[in-house]
C-alpha cells in the first residue's frame, strides 16, 4: 500500500556488493516539515509565555526603561540613589571588563529589577481594580462617578492587545463568604418551599451549625483560599463530575445544535470538510493565543475580563475511567481525528507535510470513509457503549481488555485524538410535516444517539448527519457550556460565511488524490468484553429511552419587548419558568440557575436560587397587585445573579464546607440535609458571545437553536434557553417518562402561556406584533 510505503523513511537490502540503502525523500520531507511545525509551535508558546508573563507591560518596555536609565546616567544624575554603584561593587567581573562597561552592566541590571518591580506593581493594581464589582449592582444606564473613574483606571492598567491568557495573573481569587451571610441567604432561599414548622426546624439546625461546626470548617476553607487559586473549582471538578459512578451520557454530557432553519450544504462529507477545517483553524488561534480574552457578554462594562483557563483543555483531551474516580487527561496537539461510521473507527490525519488539509481535501477523506465497504470487526460496532454506561465496569474493562496490544494502540488513538467525529446515517433537523417533533428527535439524537455511536469520554464529539445537518456533544468535567459554545459559534460562522461551498454543494478548492487513505483501527474484542459492552449498552439504552425532550422556538416576542418593560430578559424568563411550574404542579420547587464565576481566577459556576420569597409572592398574587410584585421579584433575581457572579453565592460555599467536613470525619445534619435537596427545576441560559460573527437582523435564518442537557432530578425538569436577537427565545426542555408528574411538552405549553401572560401584565398595550416583527423577513423551514 502506498501509505505504508510512505511511512518508512528508508529501506535497505543486502547484496553481494554490500548494503543498498533506498531513501524515501517524501518520508524524510514529511519528517522535516513535521519537526519544523513542532518547533514553530514551541517558539510561539515560549514567546506567548513571555508576553503573558510580563503583562500588563510589554517586553519592549524593558528596552525603554533601560534606555531611560542609561540616558539619565549620561546626564550625570543617579536615578537609582546609589543602588547602581552598590551593584557594581558586588558585580563578579573579569579583568578584561572596563569600568565603563561595568557601569553599563550594573545599570542594565538595575533597570531590569526596576522593570520587574513596575510589572509587579501594575499587576497588583490591576488585580485590585478587577476586584471591584459594584458596577454590577448599579442601575442600568446610570454609571456612578466611582465606576467611571474605575473604568478609566482599568483601561490605563490593562495594557494593549492582551493575549487570551494575559489577564490570568491579574484576576482576583474567589472570596470565601462568611458563614453568617451564607446561612442567612440559604434560609431565605428555602422559605417559600417550607411550611412554618419545617422552616423553624431548619432555622434551628442552621443556627446550631453556624455557632459550632461551621466556624471550624470555615477556617480550613480560608486556609485553602490563601493557598489555592480557587477554593472551589478543583473540588467541584473532582467530586461533582469525576467521582460520579453513574453514566455521564444524559446525566452529565450536554449538546449544541446547528443552525435552526438552514443547512449550508446537503452533502454530509462537504459539511464535515468545512467544519473540521474550521475547528483546527480555531485550535491554531487558541495555541497562538490570538483569541480575544473572554468578556462578560451583554454588560455595560465590555472591558471586564473573564478567566480563560478552561480553554486549555478544549482539544486533545479525554476523560479516563477509574474505579474510585475518573481523571481528565490532556495531550499536546494531535494531528488527527478519529471518525466513527457504521460501527468502524478510522484515524484521519488532517495535516500533510506540516500543512493543514484544505476543506476540500478533508471532504475527500471523509467521503473515502463513507464509501469504505469494510465491515466492523468482531465486537467493534457497539464498543462506544462502554463510555455510555456505568463508570466502574468501563474502568475494569479498560484495564483488563485495553491495556496492551492492538486494543491499547487503538484506544490510545481515540483518547489522544484532537476530537471525535461521528458520521451518522440518519437525517435530523427541523424538517417534514411535523417540525416540532423533528426538533425533539434531533435533540435526543445529539444527547445520546444510539448510545454507542458517540465517544462520550472525549472533550467533545461532532456529529454530521446524512442530510448535512450537524451538532455537538460535550463531556462536562473539563469546562462549562459557554467555553464550548465559543468554538461552536466560530465554527458555524466560519463554515458558512468565510469558507462557503461551490454551486454543487462541495467544499471549495482542489484535491490531492495521492493523500494516504484514513486508517481503520483494529480491535481484538474477546467474548467476555462483548458481554460487558452489551451490559453497558442495556444500562445506557434504558436511560436514553426514559428521556422526554421538547425543543421549541418562541418567536411571538423576545428581549426587545421585554427590555421596553424595563426588566431583565433573564429575570423575565425565570419568572415565567416559576409561573409555569406552579401552574403545572401547584407548588414551588428548589430552582437551579447556573451563573458563571469567571470574574475570578479559575472560576466556573455558582447557583442562582431563582425561587424566592418575592417570586412566590408574585405568582400567588398574580390576579391582584402583581405588577409591582413582579418588578420586586425580578429585581431580587437580578440581585441574586450578581451576588453569585461576584463570589457571594451560597451553594459552592456550602458544598466546600461539606467536603471539609468529610475530610475531617465529622457529620453535620444541616449540611447533609442541604446537599441532599433535589433540584427539580434546573435551568441555564447560553448567550451568544461572538455577536459580531452573525447578522441576526438581516439573516435571521442563520441562528443556532442553542443546546440543552438532561434532567437533574428524576421528578424534575432540565430547561436550557437561548435569547437570540430581539424577537426569539429558544427553549430545550427535558424530563423523564418514568415520572408520571412530568411532561416536557405540557411544560413547554405552560412556558409559552406564562411568557404571554407576563408580557400582557407588564405591557398590556404591546400585545400586538411590533412593526419590527411585521417587517422581519420570513424564514422558510427545511423540508
Amino acid at each position: 500500500m502506498a501509505e505504508a510505503h510512505q511511512a518508512v523513511a528508508f529501506q535497505f537490502t543486502v547484496t553481494p556488493d554490500g548494503i543498498d540503502l533506498q531513501l524515501s525523500h517524501q518520508a524524510l520531507t514529511e519528517i522535516y516539515l513535521s519537526g519544523m511545525r513542532s518547533w514553530k509551535k514551541r517558539i510561539v508558546r515560549v514567546k506567548n509565555s513571555v508576553i503573558t508573563g510580563v503583562y500588563p507591560a510589554s517586553p519592549s518596555s524593558w528596552l525603554f526603561v533601560v534606555i531611560a536609565i542609561l540616558a539619565t546616567m549620561y546626564t550625570r544624575s543617579d536615578p537609582s540613589m546609589g543602588l547602581i554603584a552598590k551593584i557594581q561593587e558586588h558585580l563578579p567581573v573579569s579583568q578584561s571588563m572596563s569600568t565603563q562597561c561595568q557601569a553599563v552592566v550594573s545599570a542594565v541590571l538595575f533597570s531590569t529589577m526596576l522593570w520587574l518591580m513596575l510589572i509587579f506593581t501594575m499587576r497588583l493594581c490591576l488585580k485590585q481594580l478587577l476586584s471591584y464589582h459594584r458596577w454590577m449592582f448599579e442601575q442600568h444606564g446610570k454609571m456612578s462617578t466611582t465606576t467611571k473613574i474605575w473604568v478609566a483606571l482599568v483601561r490605563i492598567f490593562s495594557g494593549r492587545k492582551p493575549l487570551l491568557y494575559s489577564y490570568q495573573g491579574s484576576l482576583p481569587n474567589l472570596p470565601v463568604p462568611t458563614i453568617k451571610d451564607t446561612v442567612k441567604r440559604y434560609l431565605e432561599s428555602v422559605r417559600p418551599l417550607m411550611d412554618d414548622k419545617e422552616y423553624e426546624r431548619m432555622t434551628k439546625l442552621a443556627a446550631e451549625f453556624e455557632s459550632s461546626l461551621g466556624n471550624r470548617l470555615q477556617w480550613y476553607l480560608k486556609l485553602k483560599a490563601l493557598w489555592a487559586s480557587n477554593y472551589v473549582s478543583d473540588w467541584w471538578e473532582e467530586y461533582v463530575y469525576l467521582r460520579g459512578r453513574g453514566p455521564i451520557m444524559v446525566n452529565s454530557n450536554y449538546y449544541g445544535m446547528d443552525f435552526l432553519y438552514v443547512t449550508p450544504t446537503p452533502i454530509q462529507a462537504a459539511r464535515a470538510g468545512n467544519s473540521i477545517h474550521s475547528f483546527f483553524l480555531y485550535r491554531r488561534k487558541l495555541n497562538k493565543e490570538e483569541l480575544k480574552p473572554s468578556r462578560i457578554p451583554g454588560t455595560v462594562i465590555p472591558l471586564f475580563p473573564c478567566c480563560s483557563y478552561q480553554f486549555e483543555r478544549m482539544f486533545d483531551t479525554c476523560r479516563i475511567p477509574g474505579i474510585l474516580t475518573d481523571t481528565v487527561q490532556h495531550w499536546q496537539d494531535s494531528d488527527y481525528i478519529v471518525v466513527y461510521h457504521k460501527g468502524r473507527y478510522f484515524r484521519l490525519r488532517v495535516y500533510q507535510a506540516g500543512r493543514l488539509l484544505s476543506p476540500r481535501e478533508i471532504e475527500f477523506q471523509i467521503q473515502r470513509i463513507l464509501d469504505d465497504p469494510s465491515p466492523p470487526s468482531k465486537g467493534e460496532a457497539k464498543l462506544g457503549a462502554l463510555t455510555a454506561g456505568d463508570r466502574i465496569p468501563w474502568a475494569k474493562a479498560r484495564t483488563k481488555y485495553f491495556s496492551s496490544g492492538v486494543n491499547k494502540r487503538s484506544l490510545d488513538c481515540i483518547e489522544k485524538a484532537a476530537f471525535f467525529v461521528t458520521l451518522d446515517d440518519e437525517e435530523q433537523g427541523m424538517m417534514g410535516d411535523d417540525p416540532a417533533a423533528s426538533l425533539d428527535r434531533y435533540a435526543k439524537s445529539l444527547l445520546h444517539g444510539k448510545c454507542y455511536d458517540r465517544w462520550f469520554d472525549k472533550s467533545f464529539t461532532v456529529v454530521y448527519y446524512k442530510n448535512g445537518k450537524n451538532g455537538i456533544n460535550a463531556e462536562h468535567s473539563w469546562a462549562d457550556a459557554p467555553v464550548l459554545a465559543h468554538v461552536w459559534e466560530y465554527t458555524l460562522a466560519n463554515d458558512s460565511f468565510q469558507l462557503g461551498y461551490n454551486a454543487e454543494g462541495h467544499c471549495k478548492g482542489d484535491v490531492d488524490p495521492s493523500l494516504p487513505r484514513p486508517v481503520k483501527l483494529s480491535w481484538e474484542i474477546p467474548p467476555e468484553c462483548e458481554e460487558q459492552i452489551a451490559q453497558s449498552l442495556a444500562v445506557a439504552q434504558a436511560l436514553a429511552d426514559d428521556v422526554d425532550f421538547h425543543v421549541f422556538s418562541f418567536q411571538e416576542f423576545g428581549k426587545g419587548k421585554v427590555k421596553k418593560c424595563r426588566v431583565s430578559p433573564d429575570g423575565f424568563i425565570q419568572m415565567a419558568l416559576q409561573l409555569a411550574y406552579f401552574r403545572e404542579r401547584g407548588t414551588f420547587c428548589l430552582t437551579y440557575e447556573a451563573s458563571m464565576t469567571r470574574l475570578f481566577r479559575e472560576g466556573r459556576t455558582e447557583t442562582v436560587r431563582s425561587c424566592t420569597n418575592e417570586s412566590s409572592a408574585f405568582i400567588r398574587a398574580l390576579e391582584d397587585v402583581c405588577k409591582c410584585l413582579f418588578r420586586v421579584a425580578s429585581e431580587k433575581h437580578q440581585l441574586l445573579y450578581r451576588l453569585a457572579m461576584t463570589g457571594a453565592g451560597i451553594d459552592r460555599h456550602l458544598f466546600c464546607l461539606y467536603v471539609v467536613s468529610k475530610y475531617l470525619g465529622v457529620e453535620s445534619p444541616f449540611l447533609k440535609e442541604v446537599l441532599s435537596e433535589p433540584w427539580r427545576l434546573s435551568t441555564s441560559q447560553t448567550p451568544i458571545q461572538q455577536v459580531e460573527l452573525f447578522d441576526i437582523e438581516n439573516h435571521p435564518e442563520y441562528v443556532s437553536c442553542g443546546g440543552g442537557f438532561g434532567p437533574v432530578a428524576d421528578d424534575g425538569y432540565g430547561v436550557s434557553y437561548c435569547v437570540l436577537g430581539e424577537n426569539m427565545i429558544n427553549f430545550h426542555i427535558s424530563c423523564k417518562h418514568s415520572c408520571p408528574d412530568t411532561d416536557a411538552h405540557k411544560f413547554g405549553t405552560q412556558i409559552r402561556q406564562a411568557l404571554r401572560d407576563l408580557l400582557k401584565l407588564l405591557s398590556p398595550n404591546q400585545t400586538e406584533p411590533s412593526k419590527t416583527e411585521e417587517s422581519q423577513p420570513k424564514v422558510k423551514k427545511e423540508q
